[in-house]
C-alpha cells in the first residue's frame, strides 16, 4: 500500500492551514488558496487566523502557493474550502465546486481527492465525482479514488488541535478507504474511525452540529421563558447540573461556520427529500432570534432607567466565539445592527480585532481607551484575555449612578448594587 503521497490541502483557512501545518510533518505537502494575499502573508510566517503562530509558520516545511499549476506534482487532494450558504438559508456549494473544477485539471490515475468540507450527504459522490470525471476525462473509482473526512477543528482551541481529535475517514471503495485510513492515521494521534460510507462520513458531520444548535436552542428558549417568569436561567442550570446525566449546556449566542450553518445543509437535503425538518428548523430560528432578544431587553433597561439613545454602551467581545479574531457571521454584529436601529453607536472592546470597516455603525477600542462612564456593558464573549481580567476593572468602567451590566457569559454571577442593574441570559 502506498501512503508515501505528495498532498494537496486545498483551502488556507482556518481548518486548511491546521492541517496543512500537521501534515507536513509527515509528507510534503503543498497549501494552495486563490487569494493571493492570504498566501503571501503565509509565506512571511504572518498567520491572521492565530491557529499556528508566526514560530510554527516559520519552522514548517509546508509549502504555500496560489500558483493553481503548482498542484500537477500532487497525488492526494484534501479540500477544505468553506461552505456557506445563500441568503435564502439553502447550500452554497459554489467554493467546494470551484476547488473540485481546479483538482479535476491536473488529477492522475491513481490519485485520491479527500473532502473535509461540511456538505449535505450526496455531494461527495453525486456532485463532486462527475464534475472530476467531466473535466478529467477519467472515471471513479477505478481511475482515481476519493474520499470524505469531515473537519472537527475548533478554532481558538489550543487543546483539541487536529491531532488531538478523532478522525473519521471514509472512501468509496475498500481500497480507498485503507489507503485514506494510512494516510490520516500518520497524522492523527487521537485515532481513526472508519466509517462504512462517504455519505455515513457526511452526515456525521451535519449532525454533530445540528445536535448542539438544538440543544443550545432549548436552553436559549427555556431562557426567554424565565426572563418573563423574573428566574434566573443560570441558577437553574446550576441546580439542573447536579444530576449526573445533565447535559452541560448554557443558553448563548450560536454564530459562525459550524453550528450556525451545518444544519441548514441537512434541513435542504430533508426537504428534497420531501421531509420537513421540524426540531432542526425551530433550532435555528430560535438560536437566530436571540440577538433579538438580548437587544430588546437592553433597550427595556435603558427604557426603566430614563436613558436616551446617547447612552454609552460598550460591548466586550465582537468574535463568533472565544479565542479567535473571526468575527464573521458573529452574532454580536445582529446585537450591533439593532442598537444602530434605535440610534446607538456602540463601542467594541476586543484583543483579538484590530478594526472593523463594515457596513454597521460601531466603534473598536482598546479597555483603556474607555473614558466616559459606561451606561451599559455587554459581556458578550469570554475570551480568555478578558478572564484575565479583574472583575473590578470591568465594574470600574460603569456610570455609577445609574448603569446596566447584560452579562451573556454569566461572568458576573448577578452582580447587582443600588445604582447598577444587572440582566443576563
Amino acid at each position: 500500500m502506498n501512503i508515501n503521497r505528495k498532498v494537496a490541502v486545498i483551502g488556507m483557512g482556518y481548518v486548511g492551514m491546521p492541517l496543512a501545518v500537521a501534515f507536513a510533518k509527515h509528507f510534503d505537502v503543498i497549501g494552495f488558496d486563490i487569494d493571493q494575499n492570504k498566501i503571501e502573508n503565509y509565506k512571511n510566517n504572518i498567520d491572521p487566523t492565530g491557529e499556528i503562530g508566526e514560530e510554527i509558520l516559520k519552522n514548517s516545511a509546508l509549502k504555500f502557493t496560489s500558483n493553481e499549476q503548482d498542484l500537477s506534482d500532487c497525488d492526494f487532494y484534501i479540500v477544505t474550502v468553506p461552505t456557506p450558504i445563500k441568503q435564502d438559508n439553502t447550500p452554497n456549494l459554489s467554493p467546494v465546486e470551484g476547488a473540485t473544477s481546479t483538482v479535476a485539471k491536473y488529477i492522475n490515475k491513481g490519485d485520491y481527492v479527500v473532502y473535509e468540507s461540511t456538505v449535505y450527504p450526496g455531494v461527495t459522490e453525486d456532485v463532486c465525482v462527475p464534475l472530476i470525471e467531466t473535466i478529467s476525462g477519467l472515471n471513479s473509482p477505478t481511475d482515481f479514488k476519493v474520499g470524505y473526512s469531515p473537519e472537527r477543528i475548533n478554532p481558538g482551541d489550543k487543546e483539541n488541535t487536529v491531532e488531538n481529535i478523532v478522525k473519521i475517514v471514509s472512501g468509496i471503495d475498500a481500497e480507498s478507504l485503507n489507503v485514506i485510513s494510512e494516510v490520516y492515521s500518520k497524522v492523527i494521534k487521537a485515532g481513526i474511525h472508519r466509517a462504512s460510507s462517504i455519505k455515513v462520513a457526511e452526515s456525521a458531520k451535519v449532525v454533530e452540529n445540528s445536535q448542539r444548535d438544538i440543544n443550545i436552542a432549548f436552553m436559549n428558549e427555556l431562557s426567554q421563558v424565565f426572563n418573563l417568569m423574573d428566574i434566573n436561567t443560570n441558577e437553574v442550570i446550576e441546580a439542573m447540573n447536579t444530576k449526573w446525566n445533565a447535559l452541560g449546556f448554557y443558553p448563548g449566542l450560536v454564530g459562525g461556520h459550524c453550528i450556525g450553518v451545518d444544519p441548514y445543509y441537512f434541513i435542504y437535503q430533508a426537504e428534497n427529500l420531501g421531509y420537513h425538518s421540524q426540531i432542526i428548523s425551530a433550532g435555528r430560528k430560535i438560536n437566530n432570534k436571540m440577538p433579538h432578544f438580548v437587544i430588546n431587553n437592553v433597550i427595556k433597561e435603558l427604557m426603566k432607567h430614563k436613558k436616551s439613545s446617547n447612552s454609552n454602551v460598550v460591548i466586550a467581545g465582537l468574535t463568533f466565539k472565544e479565542n479567535t479574531p473571526d468575527f464573521r457571521n458573529s452574532k454580536v454584529m445582529d446585537m450591533i445592527s439593532d442598537l444602530n436601529e434605535f440610534g446607538i453607536r456602540p463601542k467594541i472592546i476586543d484583543p483579538y480585532v484590530d478594526s472593523y470597516n463594515g457596513d454597521l455603525q460601531a466603534d473598536i477600542i482598546n479597555l483603556t481607551d474607555v473614558k466616559e462612564p459606561v451606561d451599559v456593558l455587554i459581556y458578550a464573549v469570554n475570551h480568555r484575555d478578558f478572564q484575565n481580567i479583574n472583575d473590578e476593572t470591568f465594574l470600574d468602567l460603569l456610570n455609577h449612578e445609574s448603569s446596566i451590566i447584560i452579562d451573556l457569559k454569566n461572568r458576573f454571577k448577578i452582580y447587582e448594587s443600588e445604582t447598577i442593574a444587572y440582566w443576563s441570559i
